[in-house]
């Protein structure tokens, strides 16, 4: 039987943050879980757009009870602020989700000299991550959903030059970034356990859905082509953000998703399709490189995670 989000059990009582809420993968997955009462923290970088986004929420889900609050993953001062004004306003949180992300830019580098996709993608994120594990690990049966991507398997972590400095390939370096995301996610999964916490860290990707997220990069080279080339793409080989949401959706409800794992749709190459759990490459499962991004993201966010060692 195919796991949808009529699936989702009753969330009053919970309450979960999604970054990147005000669009797409991240939009449907705020209505999905606001329709079933949770409390949904909308986390945003762009106030204008998260403003309409909570409009047409409320205009599908009435009774929704949701908030926007103000985070630009590019910047690890604005990841701080939003995580110490969190923690201190919410006593519990129930989940997560990591799902905020950009794709194949020009090069460009985050306010902390970051390469912006990797900087925003995964740094961003780990940062958020580790401020906001005591108030997670201080919530029974919560979870952590890192929104991970297909382009992970072509994706290699560039040690020598990690930020792109004497080398830059759009694509590349999304790659790159998605890798992250999942080495990430595989090391904290085993420090959750090995330490017995009751946290659940898991993956989960999209497939190809069709977003806001293909056309960011061609338009900021200026490039028609491109932006034809996705239009065309989307409109015959994706599934629309509802369905896309779903993984990530089944990776923090489904009471029978288990730590470390990893769903995606089930349909021919993990495109589309109702969610399932899918495997990785190799070489997200390469524990010395888990280990070794681990420091190197704790030593270049300055976050440390004390409670996993």
């Amino acid at each position: 039987m195919a796991w949808t989000s009529e699936s989702i059990a009753d969330q009053r009582g919970k309450t979960f943050v999604i970054t990147g809420a005000n669009s797409g993968i991240g939009y449907e997955a705020a209505v999905a879980l606001a329709s079933k009462g949770a409390h949904v923290v909308m986390a945003c970088r762009s106030a204008e757009r998260a403003k309409d986004a909570v409009s047409s929420l409320k205009g599908r889900v009435p009774s929704a009870s949701v908030e926007v609050r103000s985070l630009d993953l590019s910047s690890l001062a604005s990841v701080r602020a939003f995580a110490e004004q969190l923690a201190k306003d919410l006593p519990k949180l129930d989940g997560l989700v990591n799902n905020a992300g950009l794709m194949a830019l020009p090069y460009g580098k985050t306010a902390d000299g970051f390469e912006m996709q990797l900087g925003t993608n995964h740094l961003g994120h780990f940062a958020l991550t580790g401020l906001l594990l005591p108030t997670l690990l201080a919530t029974p049966g919560s979870r952590i959903v890192s929104v991970a991507s297909t382009a992970h398997r072509f994706g290699k972590i560039h040690w020598d030059d990690l930020m792109g400095e004497r080398g830059y390939e759009a694509w590349a370096w999304y790659g790159q970034s998605k890798l992250a995301n999942l080495l990430f996610l595989y090391e904290l999964a085993r420090r959750l356990e090995a330490k017995g916490h009751h946290t659940a860290a898991l993956a989960a990707h999209p497939g190809y859905a069709a977003t806001a997220l293909q056309h960011k990069g061609p338009e900021m080279e200026g490039s028609r082509l491109k932006g034809a080339i996705m239009t065309v793409g989307n409109s015959l080989l994706a599934q629309g953000p509802a369905m896309g949401t779903l993984p990530t959706l089944r990776a923090l409800c489904d009471p029978e998703a288990k730590n470390g794992e990893y769903y995606g749709p089930r349909g021919l190459f993990e495109l589309v399709g109702y969610p399932v759990k899918v495997s990785s490459t190799k070489a997200s499962r390469d524990r010395a490189d888990q280990g070794r991004l681990w420091e190197l993201s704790e030593k270049l966010t300055g976050v440390r995670y004390a409670a996993l060692g």
